[in-house]
């Protein structure tokens, strides 16, 4: 009996060698299983299931609203300040539910990561798709309440929502690549991750207008805030939800669509650099988990 030898040529390829993004999104069945798996798990046992994605934004809101509105007085210096806050607080959300997913994701299913060979970039993103099923409700919250102020639909205001959330979701997912890789070797970034979600709550203009960085902070320090992507995110969709609502005396930052394409542009670069360097370090992912 002759047998044929297989040479590198005959169609085989390494293991792993078609993974990446464009393989996860490939594997639609493996992406959907995930994000219900990962919604199960999360809401197990639980009487609201679902339902804890519109409370918990709720919750959020009303000691946001209270402390910050009411009792500090912003309600009167800001107009429609319920909309103002919840504008932001709904992006931001978005972003830090991303982040701190997407960073535990590889981690927490390391069972999947040492027996089964898939691509490793479908757990951060099924991590990501997660974080956007729970932004849904929030935004239908905000809609509803915009309609209530005076909100009307306009091309202006839906290209700001557009690029703002654009910027939202590509930032929070490559930092979750980023962080996701580096969290298989250093654990304690976890922790980092877990600090950090405090700093960026009050890093971006959702609980107080961004004219008070500008009031109370020296010139490089107001310079460094509006480079901030998240500033230039949720004044979007301000822009877009809250302000038509409005008297329309209220000032965004300057050059913000400029700001905002610059935004978008190095979060893109961000993904970039998270998707090389996960793809760069998963290699290892089996032998450190």
């Amino acid at each position: 009996m002759t047998v044929t030898p297989i040479h590198a040529d005959a169609g085989l390829r390494p293991p792993g060698r078609d993974g990446g993004l464009r393989q996860t999104f490939r594997s639609k069945y493996l992406l959907r299983l995930l994000v219900r798996r990962e919604l199960r798990a999360r809401y197990k046992g639980s009487l609201l299931g679902l339902g804890w994605s519109y409370v918990r934004p709720a919750v959020h809101f009303a000691v946001y609203y209270y402390v910050i509105g009411v009792f500090l007085g912003l309600d009167q210096l800001i107009e429609n300040f319920p909309v103002y806050l919840f504008s932001g607080m709904v992006l931001i959300n978005l972003f830090t539910e991303t982040l701190h997913s997407a960073t535990r994701s590889v981690t927490g299913n390391a069972a999947l990561v040492r027996k089964v060979f898939l691509p490793r970039e479908l757990f951060p993103t099924a991590s990501a798709l997660v974080s956007l099923v729970h932004f849904l409700p929030g935004l239908t919250i905000l809609l509803g309440a915009a309609v209530a102020t005076g909100w009307r639909p306009s091309p202006e205001g839906l290209a700001a929502a557009v690029l703002g959330f654009a910027i939202i979701a590509v930032l929070g997912l490559g930092l979750g690549l980023l962080c996701a890789a580096v969290n298989v070797f250093f654990r304690d970034l976890e922790q980092v991750v877990d600090i950090l979600m405090i700093v960026i709550t009050w890093s971006a203009p959702m609980i107080y207008p961004w004219t008070h960085v500008r009031e109370h902070a020296p010139g490089w320090v107001l310079d460094v805030y509006l480079a901030n992507p998240l500033v230039s995110a949720v004044s979007l969709f301000q822009r877009a939800f809250w302000f038509p609502g409005t008297r329309g005396d209220f000032t965004f930052p300057p050059d913000l669509y400029a700001r905002a394409g610059i935004s978008l542009a190095a979060s893109v670069l961000v993904f970039a650099a998270g998707h090389a360097a996960f793809a760069r370090m998963q290699k290892r992912f089996a032998q450190e988990l």
